[in-house]
């Protein structure tokens, strides 16, 4: 039986529901996001190093998570289960956000946060990836990134519309997010439709271990492991937006348009890569993360500012759904979820470190030198992709 909707042409239903789940997300995430660090840096009146401790740790702990759900749903086959559950654990977090007077409280809002994401993202990821037919695994990905980028331009808008009519009302704002997290819970419930595994399937998952991976799966690790180290939270975009004069009641505008072009650009961008080879795109994409946090770094006005999110948003655009959809290539077909698991975690242990060093930079050095420490992980993260033979017959 066809898993393709007639109303969707290459992807498949489970794609399309996936991306309407992580749309209504990302409402609910992107309300509060863009206003977060400045609730701590304005209300709970935090140094920059701590925004950086705080998004480092509930990323960086959360994220060991990710590769255990993976496995887990290998294992068991129970990817619907685990993609609801961390869905639903993370819409726990607004009201803990909403009621908080202390950055720690922020802090254990944050990680249960991402202690939901920790347990659903493998599960989701493998979910797209199986029902992604080869030719069009870039189009899949790359659709599912632009529906959740979608919803985070709903989001911020939707921000803005409540600070509108509520100068004070950020606890407002957190509070009215749990609505669109709720309905990507009932989604997934309805919608979402689980391929079964055989009990061979099953059996055949080895113990977690990396070894049981190939070199171009490591390798592309490796890869990983190097630009995460520097790239630090996207928070450190919003204190720079706000340090050099956007006001805190145009941050979620200015938010809102670096991710409408991520949203117009991501599935575009995917189906281009499909054409010209995934392999190229990871790599124009780190290329591309590289001159955009230097002129990051080097702008002085707010104009500058309102031009750069937007080339931001290009670059997002480029890049989400062609490292996801690569890793579906040089992944065992078997242990996809694992896989999906092992990257997002290597992603959000970087973060740790790279957070602390940026939020240290800024506080000692300046808001340039952060940024150009993030241009410089990406250009050796570049080098070292372009000189590797990663993958490349499988994903040219």
């Amino acid at each position: 039986m066809s898993d393709k909707p007639s109303f969707i042409s290459g992807i498949g239903r489970n794609v399309f529901f996936a991306g309407l789940v992580s749309l209504f997300m990302d409402i609910s995430s992107e309300m509060i996001y863009p206003l977060l660090p400045l609730f701590l840096t304005g209300v709970l009146g935090t140094t920059k190093t701590t925004v950086g401790i705080i998004e480092g740790i509930a990323e960086a702990t959360a994220s060991i998570l990710k590769v255990f759900s993976g496995w887990i749903a290998d294992r068991f086959g129970k990817k619907k289960l685990l993609m609801g559950l961390g869905y639903g654990i993370s819409v726990v977090s607004r009201p803990v956000i909403a009621g908080a007077s202390t950055w720690f409280e922020v802090l254990t809002a944050r990680f249960i946060d991402r202690f939901g994401k920790g347990v659903r993202t493998a599960p989701r990821d493998a979910i797209i990836a199986e029902s992604a037919s080869f030719g069009n695994m870039g189009l899949a990905f790359g659709f599912h990134r632009s529906m959740d980028t979608i919803g985070a331009v709903i989001g911020p808008a939707a921000a803005f519309a409540l600070l509108y009519f509520y100068h004070d009302g950020l606890r407002l704002v957190f509070y009215a997010s749990a609505i669109p997290g709720l309905i990507a819970v009932a989604l997934i419930v309805f919608f979402i439709k689980e391929k079964r595994m055989t009990k061979e399937e099953i059996a055949s998952v080895p113990k977690l271990s990396i070894s049981s991976f190939d070199g171009p799966f490591r390798h592309y690790m490796l890869v990983v492991a190097i630009f995460s180290l520097g790239n630090f939270a996207d928070a450190f975009l919003i204190l720079q937006a706000k340090n050099l004069g956007v006001t805190e009641y145009m941050i979620p505008v200015v938010y809102l348009l670096f991710n409408l072009v991520y949203a117009a650009s991501s599935a575009p961008m995917g189906m281009l890569s499909d054409k010209i080879g995934i392999r190229k795109m990871v790599l124009y994409g780190l290329v591309s993360y590289a001159a955009v946090y230097f002129l990051v770094g080097m702008a002085s006005t707010t104009a500058h500012i309102w031009i750069l999110f937007p080339l931001y948003g290009v670059y997002k655009g480029m890049s989400e759904g062609s490292q996801r959809a690569y890793l579906a290539l040089v992944a065992p077909p078997e242990r996809k979820a694992t896989a999906f698991g092992v990257y997002h975690t290597v992603n959000g242990l970087m973060l740790l470190p790279a957070s602390i060093i940026a939020g240290v930079l800024w506080d000692t050095m300046g808001a340039g030198t952060t940024f150009f420490y993030g241009a410089a992980m990406g250009l050796v993260a570049a080098v070292v992709f372009s000189f590797s033979r990663i993958g490349k017959k499988r994903a040219a």
